[in-house]
Parts: C-alpha cells; sequence; structure tokens
C-alpha cells in the first residue's frame, strides 16, 4: 500500500498550474512525492512523512483522489496507491524546497512511472471542476484581490482563456466588496473583493 501526491501551485510571474515533482532515488527521472505505508500507520500520516521527507514540505494535509490499482503500475509488483491533491501557493514550496525538486506544467509532466502521469490528469481534472465553482478555493490569491486578479488565476487553472464578461458575471455574486479600491499595474484604480465565504 502506497500514497502519492499531486501538489499544485501557480507561478505569479507566468501563470499555469504547475506540479511538484521529485528526483526518483531507485532509477533516473522524477515522480510525485510518495511513500509506502509503514505498518499500523495512517493514509494521512504516510502523506504528511512523504511531503516533508521527500519535498520538503510541512503543514499540509491533502485530500484523497482516487485509489489506483492497476496490476502493472509499478514494476516492483502489485501496489495499491491512495492518491491524494492539494493546491497551495508557490511560496509554500519555494523556501523550503530542495534542490532534487522541480515544478512542472500540468500539461507537459514528462515521462512518469508508477501511473502518476494519470494521477497529475486526475488531480488537475479535479481542482479545474473546483475552480469553476467558486472563487479561487484554494486561496492562491490573498485574502482581498481585484476581479482581474481572480481571472488571471482562474485562467492559469482552467489552462485556457476564459471570456471575461461571463466570468465576472459567474463569480461577482460569489464575492463580497470590501469598499476598497487599489492601483497594482499602474492604471485605473480597481476595486478589492473578499470570498464570501
Amino acid at each position: 500500500m502506497a500514497v502519492d501526491t499531486a501538489l499544485l501551485t501557480l507561478d505569479p510571474a507566468d501563470p499555469e498550474l504547475l506540479v511538484l515533482q521529485v528526483r526518483r532515488i531507485d532509477a533516473p527521472g522524477w515522480a510525485l512525492p510518495g511513500a509506502f505505508l509503514h505498518p499500523g500507520e495512517r493514509l494521512a500520516d504516510a502523506v504528511e512523512r512523504s511531503l516533508q521527507s521527500k519535498a520538503g514540505v510541512r503543514g499540509l494535509r491533502p485530500r484523497q483522489l482516487h485509489v489506483y490499482d492497476e496490476p502493472s503500475r509499478d514494476s516492483r509488483g502489485w501496489v495499491l496507491s491512495v492518491a491524494h491533491v492539494e493546491v497551495v501557493p508557490i511560496r509554500r514550496l519555494d523556501s523550503r524546497r530542495p534542490g532534487d525538486t522541480r515544478l512542472v506544467p500540468v500539461a507537459r509532466p514528462g515521462r512518469l512511472g508508477y501511473g502518476h502521469g494519470e494521477i497529475i490528469a486526475r488531480a488537475t481534472h479535479e481542482v479545474r471542476d473546483r475552480y469553476a465553482e467558486k472563487p479561487d478555493p484554494d486561496h492562491l490569491l490573498g485574502r482581498q484581490f481585484t476581479l482581474s486578479e481572480l481571472h488571471r488565476v482562474h485562467q492559469a487553472v482552467a489552462g485556457r482563456p476564459l471570456q471575461r464578461d461571463g466570468f465576472r458575471r459567474l463569480m461577482k455574486p460569489l464575492l463580497r466588496p470590501t469598499g476598497h479600491l487599489v492601483t497594482r499595474t499602474g492604471g485605473r484604480p480597481a476595486e478589492l473583493f473578499r470570498r464570501n465565504v
């Protein structure tokens, strides 16, 4: 029994949904952070241990995504893997990430073993579904943001352009105006919003 985690983030400088990968120890190449369960260990504890030991990331409790039980997915034998997913701001990763990790676009994850490409695809689909319904549910933006900033994040997660007016109509009822304006790019002042929940 094993756990694997698709840890997703965005690079604000070039918004694109990214996935964290770790260098494989047993073979050349890259993989998702994962680990075999220790006797009596809970899944959540194994996920936390694997993220800390392999990616230098602490304090996350990723949610379960799917159970992978294809007998041929691992060359070492039949391994049942419980995949997990979490989306975090990039600042949660950059300061602690060891040199044997990398962030790559979910659309181009490279050649991965253990069915990790399939896990990334499913995690991406699940996250995109969540972002289609709620404004930045994983808080990639801070507590306050402009509609343009929210639109930019949602486009990056969606991996495609989102029509601006339709996006505003969908999201505005889910937001609360703060009553404050901000000028961040030297243009006209923009209204700041917060999530309703």
